[in-house]
């Protein structure tokens, strides 16, 4: 095998995928071709590749089936590579460009006897996650290992996630005349105290892994003028959700928690923003998998749950999914993914391509 997951990092961190990933995806795809393993673009834009004679192989459909995700894009703006010595700075060298070495290396060094390996790379986790959703339909797998920064630990679970909007209306009009029964900023005290309230009194609770869900106001919206009251205001709002709930359950049961408390006259609606497009939802594995365990294994890393939004809820509901990779979302000077001081650890990236080739071969033997 030619592949070296250092060079590799190299180049892909110096190539900019922050505004749109032809460039990187291009890369990825010839490094493939180096190796010998053509792999095809569908039409969301992930890229696909297989090893292996398939689950099917033995002709009982016993053989095991592992799909090896993450994203190729990156988040603005684009931070220049850097090395000194075992340390690489620069956009994506975490995240999720380091995971993406990793999981080349173990995919091109290992080679299944039984089952199959699929490679599955999205383009768009970092914005519409558009991708991952057209996988869901396509994939049928025993198990998904998905590449982000977990410091080699295993994480087997993660928030859910989604934003939205809350529009409160009444009625507008010159500051002097407007009764506050009719003014939509009265109601916003109202809004603002349903949701701190909300997971108290209505919420799905705490998970036993994940812990609690997270309602948080992030923004707000109204008038134009100090002596004129708007007819509307608007706040948004993250949501961080635990299971069952969805974006579209949350949508729902917090538009009903908001209207029986905010008074007539004045209106309320909520919608998420983007409504066409996926969020992220909630999972958790089972920590006995054989998958979570043999990960482990190889890593020596902790078994805890993924502190960010991923990509890995798409595929949880189908088979065991596990969060593993090289790098960290944040260290003790503060946020290292998304930030100027993005960096990893080449003696890291190596050692999870190690525990990946050695947790394929025990699960694809």
């Amino acid at each position: 095998m030619s592949f070296d997951p250092v060079e590799f990092h190299a180049e892909a961190v110096r190539t900019p995928s922050h505004e749109g990933v032809d460039e990187m995806r291009e890369l990825l795809l010839g490094t493939l071709r180096s190796e010998g393993v053509e792999p095809e673009v569908d039409e969301f834009g992930n890229v696909l590749a297989t090893r292996g004679p398939g689950p099917d192989a033995d002709g009982g459909g016993g053989g095991t089936h592992v799909v090896l995700n993450t994203h190729v894009d990156t988040v603005a703006p684009h931070v220049p590579y850097e090395r000194d010595g075992d340390v690489v700075r620069g956009r994506g060298a975490c995240d999720a460009k380091g995971p993406l070495a990793a999981l080349l290396a173990a995919f091109f060094e290992v080679d299944p006897t039984a089952g199959e390996l699929t490679l599955a790379i999205t383009p768009d986790e970092e914005t519409l996650m558009t991708g991952a959703a057209g996988l869901q339909d396509r994939l049928d797998a025993d198990g998904y290992v998905v590449g982000e920064p977990t410091g080699l630990d295993v994480c087997i679970a993660a928030r859910g996630q989604c934003e939205g909007t809350i529009t409160v209306e009444g009625e507008s009009g010159h500051a002097a005349s407007v009764p506050a029964e009719r003014n939509p900023v009265f109601g916003l005290e109202r809004v603002l105290e349903a949701l701190r309230r909300y997971d108290d009194e209505a919420g799905p609770g705490g998970d036993a892994v994940l812990g609690e869900p997270k309602l948080t106001a992030t923004g707000l919206e109204a008038g134009g003028a100090p002596n004129r009251v708007p007819g509307r205001c608007r706040l948004t709002f993250d949501r961080r959700s635990v299971p069952p709930e969805t974006g579209d359950s949350f949508r729902a049961d917090l538009e009903r928690y908001l209207a029986a408390r905010v008074p007539e006259p004045l209106s309320v609606s909520v919608d998420l923003i983007r409504p066409d497009t996926p969020f992220p939802r909630a999972f958790v594995t089972d920590e006995d998998a054989t998958l979570v365990r043999t990960l482990q294994e190889a890593s020596g890393g902790d078994v805890r749950p993924f502190g960010a939004a991923t990509e890995a809820g798409f595929f949880a509901a189908d088979a065991p999914t596990v969060v593993f990779g090289p790098g960290v979302l944040a260290d003790d000077e503060g946020a290292v993914a998304h930030a100027e001081r993005e960096y990893v650890r080449l003696s890291e990236l190596e050692a999870a391509a190690d525990a990946l080739r050695e947790s394929l071969e025990g699960l694809l033997e």
